[in-house]
């Protein structure tokens, strides 16, 4: 994952490399804005100071996204993670089935409520209501997506029949909701989504992994839930550990230096992690 900024190295370059390196997805993330005047703790600091200037030097994800689908041909194009509620639903729509369609079917939707009440009041967005906002928002892209004539009548989005191409590649565009570990959240993914994205807070995972497939089973889901640990280190027994609670994917994060010294990081990453160098 790259916290992209307007420095250091560009997400093309970062997603080329990690491509190289033999690393199976790129993920950025997103804000607008922030708010100079907040109300909003951070989730880390506790207040209203943030852990990293980036935050408000985000570049625009899909954009970001786009220019790594130029340069490359088979790593995933992920989020970690967008906020959907704060764009037009339908524009968006149109800009994730785009990348999908010009990736090659190569888009993942991390998408999270936003910790950032100021943030979200800015788009319309009333604080108390972003879970079922990102509920409409999701259903109505999925729609958009997948019927011939798509319509929609929410609190949040409402349009009429209406068509809509390209549709994306992938027959279905996984969803993974980033958010912390609660009953609650839990719930909202088996009943919205494909699966959890932790928060880098998220160190003791074995209570809530268990707590998630119980849930997930609880309400009628298949199989199990995709679940991508944020914010891992190389170390071979955690990983061993996450893989065994049924951990399907870890990330871990890029700093935004140089081209030359992010290449750098990703190899001797790639050389812990025993990956094998694509070709």
């Amino acid at each position: 994952m790259l916290f992209t900024s307007d420095r250091g190295i560009t997400p093309a370059a970062a997603a080329r490399a990690a491509e190289a390196a033999g690393f199976s997805t790129f993920y950025v993330p997103e804000h607008t804005h922030i708010p100079v005047k907040r109300a909003s703790p951070h989730p880390r600091t506790g207040d209203a100071s943030l852990p990293d200037d980036r935050y408000s030097r985000t570049l625009d994800p899909w954009v970001a996204l786009a220019t790594a689908a130029a340069v490359t041909s088979r790593i995933r194009l992920a989020t970690a993670v967008a906020l959907p509620v704060e764009s037009d639903p339908i524009t968006l729509a149109k800009t994730i089935a785009s990348l999908d369609h010009l990736s090659g079917g190569r888009v993942t939707l991390g998408a999270g409520f936003g910790w950032n009440v100021d943030e979200l009041t800015d788009h319309g967005v009333p604080g108390n209501r972003r879970r079922t906002a990102l509920r409409e928002y999701l259903e109505a892209m999925s729609a958009l997506w997948t019927q011939e004539e798509a319509a929609y009548d929410g609190e949040f989005v409402s349009f009429g029949p209406s068509w809509a191409w390209p549709k994306p590649i992938q027959p279905h565009i996984p969803v993974l909701l980033g958010a912390g570990p609660t009953e609650k959240t839990f719930r909202w993914i088996a009943r919205h989504a494909d699966g959890w994205m932790t928060t880098p807070a998220d160190t003791d995972l074995d209570g809530h992994v268990a707590l998630l497939k119980e849930i997930w089973h609880a309400e009628g889901r298949a199989g199990a839930p995709r679940i991508c640990a944020l914010g891992e280190r190389p170390d071979p027994a955690r990983l061993a550990h996450l893989d065994g609670l049924g951990v399907t994917e870890t990330i871990f994060g890029l700093p935004d230096r140089s081209a030359e010294e992010v290449e750098a990081w990703l190899g001797r990453l790639a050389g812990k992690l025993t990956l094998a160098p694509a070709h």
